[in-house]
């Protein structure tokens, strides 16, 4: 029999529904209820759900567990946003792959941790690359996965990952991450692996619902990461607080040229000007604006270079 948490900890939304607002900031956080209310406003939002900060806050008072009939939720919530997508969470032939991100009441930018294209191993890898038709990209994701749940989830030291990334583009010849194909990138997917081997002396997580469990955790667990806590102290943010957990489905950045990511405000954080503000990468991901793996135009080189996205 399903054992289902006594309290509410979970708040979806997909196909056009939100079960939460903007109003419930405290609860789901910023992320949380801006995706809610997003997804009720009508903008197109890839579905997912918001693990509450109760949850976290549950999760530290109970000794880093999570609180019983939680993760029998979560699974629930993954079911339903395979529904809503038509996508199976480690389905080989058509998988589910998400991020799983924090989300803080008040913005904590680049303070916690986030773990994207979640749901990848050997087989839906290959699902992957035979759906979209693009080895290079799914190679791409692969050792992007590896390389940042490697280091948030299990604790590898990043700059071993960054060294063999240093080291793959001096052997091709590449200036740019970017520049990398699609056998360089198998190789150094292979050898991401067997980094997390030698350092934690297993293999690394094959299995897809193993693969979110520890992230959840380890999105909580950066709640109390030194930067964030030495953030919070610097800003005056209560301790308490805690942090929600977003599973959100993955839209993919580091497709082409023709897909891309960034950061947008609807006014200029510097005046207040009422201008559309930010900046973006062409065929990259998230974590790549914000570690400043190459320099990012300002959103305005958009309107020339992919002018039916900016309109």
């Amino acid at each position: 029999m399903t054992q289902h948490a006594k309290k509410r900890y979970i708040y979806g939304w997909g196909d056009g529904r939100a079960e939460g607002d903007a109003s419930m900031r405290d609860l789901l956080g910023g992320k949380g209820a801006g995706l809610a209310e997003m997804t009720t406003a009508g903008l197109p939002t890839p579905p997912g759900f918001t693990i509450t900060t109760e949850a976290c806050n549950d999760y530290f008072a109970a000794g880093e567990q999570l609180p019983d009939g939680l993760w029998e939720d979560v699974l629930a919530a993954v079911r339903e946003v395979e529904r809503s997508t038509g996508k199976g969470f480690g389905d080989p032939a058509n998988p589910l792959l998400v991020s799983v991100r924090s989300g803080a009441k008040f913005s904590m930018p680049g303070m916690m941790d986030t773990v994207l294209n979640l749901g990848l191993n050997e087989a839906t890898l290959h699902g992957l690359i035979k759906l979209t038709g693009n080895e290079r990209f799914g190679w791409d994701a692969y050792r992007r996965f590896i390389q940042m749940f490697g280091r948030i989830v299990l604790e590898v030291s990043g700059e071993r990952f960054e060294h063999a990334l240093e080291a793959a583009k001096a052997k091709a010849g590449a200036k740019q991450d970017t520049d990398l194909d699609a056998a360089a990138l198998r190789d150094l997917a292979t050898e991401f692996r067997a980094i997390v081997r030698e350092d934690t002396g297993r293999d690394f997580p094959e299995d897809a619902a193993e693969q979110l469990d520890l992230a959840i955790k380890a999105v909580f667990a950066s709640w109390f990461g030194k930067r964030a806590a030495d953030y919070r102290k610097n800003q005056g943010i209560p301790n308490d607080l805690g942090t929600a957990v977003n599973v959100v489905t993955m839209v993919f950045g580091n497709m082409g040229d023709d897909s891309g990511t960034g950061v947008a405000f609807t006014r200029d954080p510097n005046t207040g000007e009422k201008v559309l503000f930010g900046e973006y990468l062409t065929n990259a991901q998230g974590e790549d604006v914000v570690a400043g793996i190459r320099t990012a135009p300002k959103i305005a080189q958009m309107q020339t270079e992919m002018p039916e996205v900016y309109a």
